[in-house]
C-alpha cells in the first residue's frame, strides 16, 4: 500500500522475506523499524519513493548531468548538464563501491532494493509520467554520487565564484592595497601585468544551478553545551542548517529509523539511507559550512592545445562528453586536463587560462559514506569524531554530544597544502616550479574540539582557524551570529531546552548595534531618524526600523565601494544579483568598522557618513519590515509555472530575519531568481532523554495533494517544536 493518512501503517517484506514496519505518525512523519539496519535501510528507499520520489529522481538527474535529456533542451539546462560533466564526480564509482565498509554496503544495496522495488510496484509518479521520464534501476553508485556532490555545490558558488571576484577586483585596477585591506588572508605577491591577461570563462548563473531545488549548503548555526552549564546535568545540541527554504519540498525528510537496539531521529536526505543530522540512543551531531578552502585557480599558458611547464610544452589529457538533448541529439563537448584540473578554455587559441582545481578530485566519496552511516553507529562523540574524519569531499563543522556527557567538534575536508606565500585566494603561474603544491591536509589536521573548558562549542560559519595549525580557512562569514549565540548562552547559569527554543528564534543583529554607533551622529533629527534612533536592533517584521536601516547600510557600501572602487553598477548587481554579499557581507562591515580604512581614500568615515546616512534614509520608505520580505515558495518543478489556486507554491510570506541575526533571512537574487538563506530545519537534542524537538518550512512529502505537503510550515514560523520520541 502507499502511506497517504494520518497513523497509517503497513509491514513490507524484504527480498529475503524479513519483516520492515512502517508507521506515519500524527506529525506525517515516517517511522521504519526493522531488525537490522540493512531491513532498516530497505524500508527507508520504499519511503523516500513513497513520499520523495520526484526530489529523489529529479536529483538523480541533475548529478549525472543528464536534465537537458530528460527535462527540457533549454540553455540553462544544457549549461548545469555541462557544469555536471566538467566536475566529473562520476568517473570512480566503481572504486568507491569497492572502498565501501562491509555494513555501509550492505545498506547501500538494501536501499536501492527498497526503492526499485516500490517503482516496480507503483510505478513513477504523475510529473514524471508527465515528462515521459522512465527511471532506470536506482543503484548504489548514485547514493554515493549524491553524497559526493552534496556539499559541494556550495562551495563552488562561495569559494570558486570570490576568487574569481578578486581576479575581476585586479583586472579592473582596483589598487593594491584596497584588495589586501578587504581580504586580510591574502599574503600573496600580486602580478598585476600577469592576472590581466587571464581569461575569465564566466560563471554558471545562480538560476542553473537552483532551478530545480538542488540543495546549497551555505550558511548555518549549531552548537552544544555540557551537562555542567544544563538544568539536565546532560549536554544539548542544537542545530540549524540554512539553505534555501523558498522551495517545497523542502530539502530535508525528517525520519525516526529503530532497530531492537537502537534508533535514529532527525532529517535524510532523499537518496540516501540513513540520518544526515540528528540523534540516535548514544550521540547527536549537528552541521554548519566552514569555507575551507578547497578549490584553488591556476593560471595555465596554452597554445596549439598544450600547456606550458618551464621551457615544455605538454599535451592536455582530452576527455570527451555527449551530451543527449531532449529532441534535439547529441552534444559533444570537450573537457582538457592536466594534473591541476579541468581547463576553462580553449587551449588551440593561444592565451592564459584558468585551470579549476578542486582538491577532492581523486576522492572516490565511499568515505562520505562510511562517514555517515558509521556517525550513525557510533556510541560515543569520540568514535563520531573519528567517523567524520573520513568524510574528505563535504567540509562541514560537526559537533556531538553523547549520553555519557561528552560534547566535542570536528572540522570536516581535505585541502591544499600551498606553498610558502600562497593562500589560495588568487591563481598562480603553473609553469613555475615553486608554485608547485606539496599535497594534501586531512581531518585530523583540521580544526577540533574534545570536551572544551570553556563548556560550549559554538560555530556559525566564522573563521575557526585558531582552533588548529592547519589555517584551511581564508574566507570565512561574519562573526556576528557565533557572538550573539554565545552572549546567549553565557546568560544564564542553567540552560533549558525552552532556553535553546529561544536562540533560535533570536532577531538582534550586532551588526546593527555595531553600525549603528558609528552612524548615530549623523541621523537627522525628523520622523523617520526618530525611528531610528530609538530602534532596539531587533529585525521586528512590524518594526518601521530595520527597514530605514538597511536602506542606509546599503547606500554606505555603495558611497565606499561604488564611488571609491568597483563603480556603483557593479556594487549594484553584487548587492542585488549575486550571492557573494550574502556570503560575504563581513569584509565590507571591515572597512566600515574601520575609522581609518584606505577605501575612504583622503575623506574621512564621518565624511562618508555624514553623505550616506542622510541620502540612505531619505530614499527608504518608511514601511514595516515584514513588507520589505515577502517571498514565495516555490514547487521544485513547477515553481511559478501553475496558477496560485492549485496551490504547489506557498505564499506570499514574509521571511524573519536577517543577514546577522541568529535565525538568519537572507532574501536576494541570483540570475534573476529570488532565493534565500534560513533556517531549514530546527533540532534540539537533550542527552539526558530520548527525545528530539523539531520543525521545518515543509512537511514530509512531495506529493502536493498530500496532508503533509506543508503541514511544519506554520510550526517553523511561530518557533512551535515538535516532539519526536523513538
Amino acid at each position: 500500500m502507499k502511506l497517504k493518512f494520518p497513523s497509517a501503517r503497513t509491514t513490507i517484506k524484504t527480498p529475503s522475506g524479513r519483516k520492515v514496519k512502517i508507521k506515519r505518525n500524527k506529525h506525517g512523519i515516517l517511522e521504519i523499524s526493522a531488525e537490522s539496519w540493512e531491513d532498516v535501510a530497505y524500508g527507508q528507499g520504499w519511503g523516500h519513493a513513497n513520499d520523495r520520489q520526484l526530489q529523489l529522481l529529479l536529483t538523480r538527474i541533475l548529478v549525472q548531468g543528464r536534465a537537458s535529456e530528460f527535462l527540457a533542451p533549454d540553455d540553462e539546462l544544457i549549461e548545469f548538464d555541462k557544469l555536471m560533466r566538467k566536475l566529473n564526480f562520476k568517473r570512480d564509482l566503481d572504486k568507491a563501491v569497492e572502498e565501501l565498509e562491509p555494513l555501509t554496503k550492505r545498506v547501500l544495496e538494501s536501499y536501492a532494493r527498497g526503492i526499485n522495488d516500490y517503482l516496480k510496484k507503483h510505478g513513477t509518479v504523475w510529473e514524471l509520467k508527465l515528462l515521459k521520464y522512465k527511471p532506470e534501476p536506482w543503484d548504489p553508485k548514485d547514493t554515493i554520487l549524491i553524497a559526493k556532490i552534496f556539499g559541494f555545490i556550495g562551495l563552488e558558488d562561495n569559494q570558486g565564484n570570490m576568487e574569481k571576484f578578486i581576479l575581476q577586483m585586479i583586472q579592473k585596477g582596483v589598487k593594491e592595497e584596497y584588495i589586501r585591506d578587504l581580504f586580510p588572508y591574502l599574503i600573496d605577491e600580486i602580478d598585476y601585468d600577469l592576472l590581466k591577461k587571464v581569461k575569465i570563462e564566466s560563471i554558471i548563473p545562480e538560476s542553473v544551478r537552483w532551478k530545480l531545488g538542488f540543495p546549497k549548503f551555505t550558511a548555518s548555526n549549531n552548537w552544544v553545551v555540557s551537562g555542567e552549564l544544563t538544568e539536565s546535568g546532560k549536554p544539548i545540541l542544537c542545530n540549524d542548517p540554512h539553505l534555501e527554504i523558498n522551495r517545497l519540498p523542502s530539502v530535508w525528510q525528517e525520519t525516526i529509523l529503530k532497530t531492537t537496539d537502537n534508533y535514529a531521529t532527525g532529517v535524510s536526505i532523499p537518496g540516501s539511507p540513513g540520518i544526515a543530522l540528528g540523534r540516535t540512543k548514544y550521540i547527536a551531531w549537528g552541521a554548519t559550512f566552514p569555507f575551507t578552502d578547497m578549490i584553488d585557480y591556476h593560471i595555465e599558458h596554452c597554445k596549439n592545445g598544450k600547456y606550458r611547464r618551464g621551457n615544455r610544452w605538454l599535451p592536455f589529457n582530452i576527455r570527451e562528453e555527449i551530451i543527449k538533448v531532449k529532441k534535439q541529439g547529441e552534444l559533444r563537448v570537450v573537457f582538457y586536463e592536466n594534473e591541476n584540473g579541468v581547463l576553462e578554455g580553449d587551449p588551440e587559441k593561444e592565451g592564459y587560462y584558468l585551470a579549476y582545481h578542486f582538491a577532492c578530485a581523486d576522492e572516490s566519496g565511499a568515505g562520505e559514506i562510511n562517514a555517515l552511516l558509521g556517525v550513525m553507529f557510533s556510541k560515543n562523540v569520540q568514535e563520531a569524531m573519528e567517523n567524520f574524519r573520513k568524510m574528505h569531499i563535504n567540509t562541514f563543522n560537526f559537533v556531538l554530544a553523547d549520553i555519557h556527557g561528552n560534547i566535542g567538534y570536528q572540522m570536516t575536508g581535505k585541502t591544499f597544502k600551498r606553498p610558502e606565500g600562497v593562500s589560495g585566494l588568487i591563481p598562480t603561474p603553473a609553469w613555475l616550479k615553486k608554485f608547485k603544491y606539496q599535497g594534501y591536509i586531512y581531518p585530523d589536521e583540521f580544526p577540533h574540539l574534545y570536551n572544551p573548558t570553556e563548556g560550549m562549542v559554538v560555530t556559525a560559519n566564522q573563521d575557526l582557524n585558531y582552533l588548529s595549525e592547519a589555517k584551511p580557512i581564508n574566507i570565512a562569514m561574519a562573526p556576528y551570529r557565533a557572538d550573539r549565540i554565545k552572549d546567549l548562552l553565557k546568560a544564564k547559569d542553567k540552560l533549558s531546552v525552552e532556553d535553546m527554543k529561544k536562540i533560535h528564534y533570536d532577531y538582534y543583529s550586532i551588526q546593527a548595534e555595531r553600525i549603528m554607533e558609528i552612524i548615530r551622529p549623523f541621523i537627522p533629527d525628523s520622523p523617520k531618524g526618530e525611528i531610528l534612533k530609538t530602534w532596539d536592533y531587533i529585525y521586528d517584521e512590524r518594526s518601521y526600523a530595520p527597514t530605514l536601516f538597511e536602506g542606509i547600510y546599503l547606500e554606505i557600501l555603495r558611497k565606499i565601494l561604488g564611488e571609491n572602487g568597483f563603480g556603483e553598477d557593479v556594487v549594484d548587481y553584487m548587492l542585488n544579483e549575486t550571492a557573494l554579499f550574502a556570503d560575504y557581507y563581513w569584509y565590507f562591515d571591515r572597512i566600515i568598522l574601520d575609522k581609518d580604512s584606505v577605501w575612504y581614500r583622503g575623506k574621512s568615515r564621518n565624511e562618508i557618513m555624514k553623505e550616506a546616512v542622510p541620502e540612505g534614509l531619505k530614499k527608504t520608505p518608511a514601511i514595516p519590515y515584514g513588507e520589505t520580505r515577502k517571498i514565495y515558495l516555490r514547487h521544485l518543478l513547477f515553481g511559478g509555472r501553475l496558477p496560485e489556486f492549485l496551490g504547489f507554491d506557498y505564499g506570499p510570506i514574509s521571511l524573519p530575519g536577517n543577514r546577522s541575526t541568529v535565525a538568519q533571512g537572507q532574501i536576494f537574487k541570483n540570475g534573476g531568481r529570488v532565493t534565500t538563506f534560513s533556517p531549514s530545519w530546527h533540532f534540539i537534542a537533550d542527552m539526558s532523554g530520548d527525545s528530539a524537538y523539531t520543525n521545518l518550512p515543509g512537511g514530509t512529502t512531495d506529493r502536493r495533494f498530500s496532508l503533509w505537503y506543508v503541514n511544519d510550515l506554520k510550526n517553523w514560523f511561530a518557533g512551535r517544536y515538535k516532539k519526536l520520541k523513538p
